[in-house]
């Protein structure tokens, strides 16, 4: 479309105005925090390479350098926490410990899990948390704080050739990573048993990594410490374990042996933090015997309305808000998932919960049994949805004869045995595991005729699928709450006081707007921005993408396919998550990275390349180009662990792992629906968005590189008409 010279500047003053004030709406309701200290000078930003440094010294060298680096494994990637405290605990522990000597916490990502000690020894980090096993080897090495856990050492195979007995161990191959303690159980195990066969893992491969190599081939066996094979179990189901090889074994952080001051400071902070650990039984506490534990358990589902993971970081509306209760009264949070919707409130009323919640309608037959609800956080409509193009229902007349399918334990069911009062409407029960989008998407499919979903959950459905629609609403708005057992009046009153407070304040709004309330207009607003100019520009920022193109071997018009998808080109740019510049890098893995200020284009760029260069590591150089590209563009949208709970499933379901179109994605659409998430490492992810994303990128590069060709073309043939005589 064709405008003229005024109109193109009404356009381009209204775009402006409008980007900045969203912008700073959007700026000032978020939790995320920037660091913007790059030098700048006019418009140009210097940009530093990213902070490393070395520093042996003892606690005092420490706070003069205002940093306390944490070295990590960096392929034990974050899992979905399901039942309790998260894995990251120790990086929380340290997080208090850095902030209570007023230093800045830095993860130190190391590839392979044998360059740990070495890198702590020359100074490029100070402790390591990654549940290191005490042993008398490594004390001639490194310190070790106190004990952290215990645990014992265990042998696992596959389901379909478990290990019986020990004798058994005569004909098996038992693979272990060489740096890993399990290497000196292995080489006491062979000792014992001569035709044991011992083999060397790669030290990058992560735990999901080697227990898939081993249930892929039955003859292998490995070794695993108890409370990895706690987390495992939770979500798969492949692997059998036998009983424990030795008795229990400490694990502990490590430290440079000469760092006395900085062990001593440690300690003393693990025995106060010891004393507050969670205590594992279930318990039925009011709110001073939290306070005392300083952990607070809340019953949670792993859905895209409450909780759920997202590039590494834990998020949901539900999940915001009680982690800001528990912050403000300085309580870790602990999160457990049950099964299915009917146990959310059992969990409370059993004790293995202080607190249910989820968007909780509070109606007459859940206030029993001991189970209150918070005043209303959030008042939701419930509305029938139907296919777009079904326009018979006008009237709740019109549902007469047609099925509804929901689950029974929901507010929903209540709602539509009520109706049958009136209309002879059909009721279908949905198993009781099964969220309220995957029961939308059964509707768009076809699968059900109708279902029925709080106004909130459709909302963040209709910002990416257009395949289903409201047909009406019925009744009233429900109040809906937090749950929490009668005789806990003083965490009720607690929870009451933080929702007085915070109900439709900046904090809450933001957040809401956050998950259900994303914006349309920027898109199409942005759609007419520079796509290809005469100069032959696919962006404003050719140049410096074709720098660090070449640095980590990417073609520039993929990285430029992929930044216009990411940010349209602006960056400025904030997501609703809080991923920030022109890659939409969220801060804590930019700071892992080495880089601050991402709003800068140059940082912002190189950070995204850098890190879309650790996701591509993430997966295996024996897959073709093409298909680690299209793995690693869903592992930067969505992180790699969904990715790779998608290629574990595609093999299950017969697909090809190794292939992303028509085969992993299929999968990744998959964990979507709750019998598969379940029983994935990473949990819930709705799949449809890297699907949608990778093939987005795709389709834009092809016509990126059909673009530059032909204007390579059109400039060899100008050039070579301009020579001739």
């Amino acid at each position: 479309m064709l405008v003229n010279q005024h109109d193109s500047r009404l356009f381009t003053l209204f775009f402006t105005l409008f980007l900045t004030l969203l912008l700073g709406f959007t700026l000032a309701g978020c939790s995320e925090n920037t660091d913007t200290t790059a030098k700048t000078d006019g418009n140009m930003t210097a940009v530093a390479e990213p902070k490393r440094f070395i520093e042996i010294g003892d606690i005092d060298s420490i706070k003069e350098q205002g940093e306390l680096r944490v070295l990590i494994h960096s392929n034990q990637d974050v899992a979905l926490p399901r039942n309790g405290r998260p894995q990251e605990i120790d990086q929380d522990m340290l997080a208090r410990f850095a902030n209570t000597h007023s230093l800045t916490m830095t993860i130190v990502a190391v590839e392979k899990f044998e360059d740990l000690i070495p890198h702590l020894l020359e100074g490029k980090g100070d402790v390591i948390v990654s549940n290191l096993t005490v042993t008398d080897k490594r004390r001639e090495k490194v310190g070790f704080t106190v004990p952290l856990d215990l645990v014992t050492e265990h042998i696992l195979s596959s389901h379909k050739q478990p290990l019986t007995a020990r004798s058994q161990l005569q004909e098996r191959i038992l693979a272990v990573q060489k740096d890993k303690s399990f290497w000196q159980t292995a080489q006491r195990l062979k000792t014992e048993f001569p035709g044991l066969t011992i083999k060397t893992l790669p030290g990058e491969m992560s735990n999901d990594e080697i227990f898939d190599y081993i249930s892929e081939n039955e003859e292998y066996l490995t070794i695993a410490d108890s409370n990895i094979i706690d987390t495992f179990s939770t979500y798969r189901q492949d692997l059998s374990v036998s009983g424990p090889l030795a008795t229990k074994q400490p694990t502990a952080w490590a430290i440079r042996p000469d760092n006395p001051n900085l062990l001593t400071q440690l300690n003393q902070f693990i025995r106060i933090e010891k004393l507050t650990r969670p205590r594992k039984e279930s318990r039925t506490d009011d709110w001073q015997e939290i306070k005392k534990s300083k952990h607070l358990r809340v019953a949670l589902r792993n859905n895209s309305a409450t909780y759920f993971l997202w590039r590494g970081k834990l998020l949901g509306f539900d999940y915001e808000l009680i982690r800001a209760f528990a912050e403000k009264n300085e309580l870790l949070l602990d999160i457990v998932v049950p099964p299915d919707h009917e146990q959310l409130i059992d969990y409370v009323r059993n004790g293995e919960a202080d607190v249910a919640a989820g968007f909780l309608s509070i109606t007459d037959d859940r206030t029993q049994d001991n189970i209150v609800f918070s005043n209303p956080y959030h008042y939701a409509s419930e509305l029938v949805i139907s296919r777009p193009e079904d326009d018979s229902i006008k009237t709740l007349e019109d549902l007469a004869g047609r099925n509804i399918h929901v689950r029974e334990s929901s507010s929903y069911w209540n709602t539509i045995k009520k109706l049958q009062e009136q209309v002879a409407v059909n009721i279908i029960a949905t198993p009781e595991n099964e969220e309220t989008e995957e029961a939308i998407a059964k509707v768009a499919s076809g699968e059900y005729d109708l279902t029925v979903a709080d106004n909130h959950i459709l909302d963040i459905e209709l910002t990416w699928r257009k395949d289903v629609d409201s047909a009406i609403v019925l009744g009233d708005p429900l109040h809906q709450g937090w749950a929490v057992r009668g005789n806990n009046p003083e965490l009720l009153a607690e929870l009451n006081q933080f929702i007085d407070r915070e109900y439709r304040s900046l904090f809450y709004n933001m957040t809401y707007k956050k998950y259900f309330k994303a914006s349309k207009g920027v898109a199409k607003l942005k759609q007419g921005q520079l796509e290809f100019t005469d100069e032959g520009k696919l962006s404003p920022f050719d140049d410096t993408v074709k720098i660090f193109a070449e640095k980590y071997n990417f073609d520039w018009r993929l990285l430029v396919a992929q930044m216009y998808q990411e940010s349209h080109f602006d960056p400025k740019a904030r997501s609703w998550a809080g991923a920030l510049g022109l890659f939409q890098v969220m801060p804590k893995t930019a700071r892992e990275l080495g880089y601050k200020d991402l709003q800068a284009p140059k940082i912002g760029i190189e950070a995204g390349v850098k890190y879309l260069d650790w996701s591509r590591q993430r997966f295996p150089e024996t897959l073709t180009v093409t298909d680690r590209l299209w793995f690693t563009l869903a592992a930067y949208n969505a992180g790699a662990g969904h990715v790779h709970d998608a290629r574990r499933l595609a093999k299950k379901q017969g697909l090809n792992p190794n292939l992303w179109f028509d085969n992993v994605e299929k999968a990744m659409l998959l964990l979507s629906k709750r019998e598969y998430a379940s029983k994935a490492r990473h949990g819930y992810v709705r799949g449809q968005e890297p699907v949608n994303y990778v093939r987005a990128i795709r389709n834009r590069f092809n016509a990126y590189v059909q673009l530059t060709s032909r204007y390579t073309e059109s400039v060899t043939a100008a050039t070579a008409a301009t020579a001739l005589p």
